[in-house]
């Protein structure tokens, strides 16, 4: 599966959009992405999530790091996991924020949904921000940074299928260990927009609970 360029997939509609099907039972997929500790290994988006607190809500809320090597990005964020849904459908929702000048990234809010099929669980996200670094990220986030964001949580996905679907532990798929036959995760095993056209935006189609922890 190839997916098209995310600077020319949609009209109007600059949000993010990642999906992969992953063959694996659902309860698998939902304990390796809710589990902080099993999210880090899998997402290159992070080095690091730590709870904070549970609202009366049932919302989470965290905090963040992205160590690059010469400087780590923190930042801070909620989540509010539900298990409803006509056909056992589960979403997440989350907002999050950073007040490091540093991060290409600035304030944003997404979810993922899990829908069970004959074929396996479609994991899927959708996610916006606002761009960081002032007038220059304006400028650049459109054109370089956003595309590698989509790549980036592409190929994070496609690891994650790996091991819920393979066994192939994170680690293995990773830095120099990836380039083994077998044990690389690629971005185009994962599409960058609804497989079905519904006249909404990527954010439309948020689940309410997103609403609900804004």
């Amino acid at each position: 599966m190839t997916p098209e360029s995310p600077r020319r997939r949609r009209r109007g509609d600059a949000a993010l959009y990642v999906e992969v099907l992953i063959r694996a039972p659902l309860e698998d997929v939902w304990r390796l992405t809710q589990d902080p500790a099993s999210h880090v290994r899998w997402d290159a988006r992070f080095t690091d999530i730590v709870p904070q607190r549970t609202r009366s809500d049932g919302a989470r809320e965290f905090r963040y790091e992205l160590d690059l090597g010469v400087h780590t990005i923190r930042g801070t964020g909620v989540s509010l996991a539900t298990r409803e849904g006509p056909v056992g459908e589960r979403t997440s929702a989350l907002l999050f924020d950073t007040e490091d000048a540093l991060s290409p990234l600035g304030a944003g809010r997404g979810y993922w949904r899990y829908i069970p099929t004959p074929e396996g669980v479609r994991f899927l996200t959708g996610y916006d921000y606002a761009p960081g670094w002032g007038w220059l990220g304006r400028l650049f986030d459109p054109l370089v940074i956003r595309p590698f964001v989509w790549w980036l949580t592409a190929r994070s996905f496609d690891r994650l299928r790996m091991w819920a679907e393979e066994g192939t532990s994170p680690e293995q798929a990773s830095g120099w260990r990836s380039l083994r036959r077998g044990y690389r995760p690629r971005a185009r095993n994962c599409r960058s927009q609804p497989p079905r056209r519904t006249g909404r935006t990527i954010m439309e189609d948020a689940p309410r609970s997103l609403e609900e922890i804004a």
